[in-house]
């Protein structure tokens, strides 16, 4: 009971500090995933600063549809002013070898149109999701940030995964406890091009999992072979015959001539390990 309620104070003072930091930075263009981070920054900031606080998404390939149209949602929801940047990755030469620096020329690429927004609609600042458990991760996209002066508020109060999720709980935020997802590139290992078929065929391959009852997946696409990732919880009932056949068929479907399940079970970041 103590400890909770010293937990409960550690995470209202640093919601207090957060509050603080993000008016320092009004007004200000808030890059928003749809995810469980940005989501919170935005709520935070839109507390902060109210109408100052302007969310913009960027619209590509490599972005799943659905995160998109949750991103729109919360946005209508909240009464926040909502951008859409269309962005293009794959023009890169760069980012289509899928080098271990992908991500970094990715978001250079992304945080370059979200500049140029801002610099139209007169807001001077610029801040994104990350956390203070990014670090601990292969994450050039943090980087490429830090390089072109995009804001941190979340890390900078030391606010990690866990606590974000506590405080979009206690906000009433329905998306604490949404599952990672991150853009449909980081199915695809190191060193294989990216496809916009292969982005394509990715999402469409989630979506059947979603569907099916899988909300925390990944397919990670190796050529012709899907292999699924499913929490361990999941992975019995996965492999009963009333999912598995269909999920295999309708993977086959849409271009997948094999199907397999990894042993692991889900882990964010896996393809990391080759880089490691």
């Amino acid at each position: 009971m103590g400890e909770s309620i010293l937990n409960d104070h550690h995470l209202a003072e640093k919601e207090k500090r957060l509050i603080k930091e993000l008016r320092n930075y009004s007004p200000l263009l808030i890059a928003f995933s749809g995810g469980v981070d940005s989501t919170y920054l935005l709520y935070a900031a839109h507390q902060a600063m109210g109408d100052k606080a302007v969310a913009v998404t960027a619209i590509s390939d490599i972005y799943p549809a659905r995160e998109t149209a949750s991103a729109k949602k919360f946005c209508r929801q909240m009464g926040v002013h909502h951008v859409l940047v269309h962005t293009d990755p794959m023009t890169s030469a760069e980012f289509i070898k899928n080098t271990r620096d992908r991500c970094y020329i990715c978001k250079k690429h992304m945080f370059a149109g979200f500049f140029d927004e801002a610099k139209k609609k007169g807001l001077p600042y610029i801040a994104h999701g990350a956390n203070i458990d990014d670090e601990k991760d292969f994450r050039p996209g943090l980087k490429a940030a830090r390089e072109m002066g995009v804001a941190a508020p979340l890390a900078d109060v030391k606010l990690t995964k866990q606590d974000i999720r506590a405080l979009s709980r206690k906000a009433g935020l329905d998306i604490w406890d949404k599952p990672a997802s991150g853009c449909l590139a980081t199915r695809i290992p190191y060193g294989t091009e990216i496809r916009v078929e292969r982005l394509k065929r990715v999402e469409k391959a989630e979506q059947i999992l979603f569907d099916a009852g899988f909300p925390e997946c990944r397919v990670r696409c190796h050529g012709d072979l899907a292999k699924i990732e499913v929490p361990e919880a999941d992975m019995g009932r996965l492999v009963k015959p009333e999912y598995r056949s269909g999920i295999v068929n309708s993977l086959r479907q849409i271009g997948f001539l094999y199907v397999a399940i990894d042993m692991e079970g889900y882990q964010s970041g896996r393809l990391n390990r080759s880089i490691k």
